[in-house]
């Protein structure tokens, strides 16, 4: 028997196939293609070794062909889902946290916007007695006013909140009673601003948005700061 012809053999064979072969072989003192051929001859039955490659290869075409769709659909999210989460370079991104102590509380805001060229303004300041779903939807708001005043175009906005960042992307229709007046500032905002995406986050990227609104909390002045 030729290389070529164990080869076609030993693709075709299953594992479980392989390892009898192999005992079969020990057990025999045949070669392994010898003892493989026997394996698979008796596996065919009366439907003949020829049938039982031809269905075999079949079979693997057929997975590999599933294997490759599976690979290039990963590809294709994975792409996507860069091209989502990272604006291009000529865009502006920001992030936003709020906090309340205790909740409802004291509201702390913070807010972080960086520019194409190197801009960045930190929002960091008391915004008056609420819930936590307020504070963060009053540093969203600061945030994309910020952003309206300098300029920003093709904004991406992160968050960490998915009660609002849920809030405003399901809009009025859907959106959670007793916000509609927060929803409908930030809606305006954003459609002042043209094309702006609004994306979750975990809390643990988040992080500089999250120490700016603390810091906040955290000052003993009680008069509202704004950080440039």
């Amino acid at each position: 028997m030729s290389d070529t012809e164990f080869d076609k053999l030993a693709t075709a064979a299953f594992k479980g196939e392989r390892v009898a072969a192999r005992r079969l072989a020990a057990r025999m003192q045949l070669s392994e293609a010898q003892a493989l051929l026997q394996v698979l001859t008796l596996a065919a039955g009366a439907l003949g070794l020829a049938h039982l490659l031809g269905e075999r290869e079949a079979l693997r075409l057929r997975d590999e062909e599933r294997r490759h769709s599976r690979q290039a659909a990963s590809a294709h999210k994975l792409a996507m889902r860069k091209a989502g989460m990272q604006p291009s370079a000529a865009a502006w991104r920001g992030w936003f946290d709020g906090s309340a102590h205790p909740n409802p509380g004291q509201i702390g805001i913070g807010a972080l916007l960086c520019g194409p060229d190197g801009q960045r303004v930190e929002i960091s300041r008391r915004a008056g007695y609420g819930n936590s779903s307020e504070a963060e939807y009053l540093a969203l708001t600061a945030l994309l006013e910020a952003a309206r005043d300098h300029g920003a175009h093709g904004l991406t906005v992160y968050g960490d909140s998915q009660v609002v960042v849920n809030d405003v992307n399901l809009g009025a229709a859907r959106g959670a009673k007793g916000l509609e007046e927060h929803r409908t500032r930030v809606i305006s905002l954003m459609a002042a601003l043209g094309a702006v995406q609004l994306r979750w986050i975990p809390r643990h990227r988040n992080g500089a948005a999250d120490q700016l609104s603390q810091q906040a909390i955290a000052r003993r002045d009680q008069t509202p700061e704004l950080i440039w």
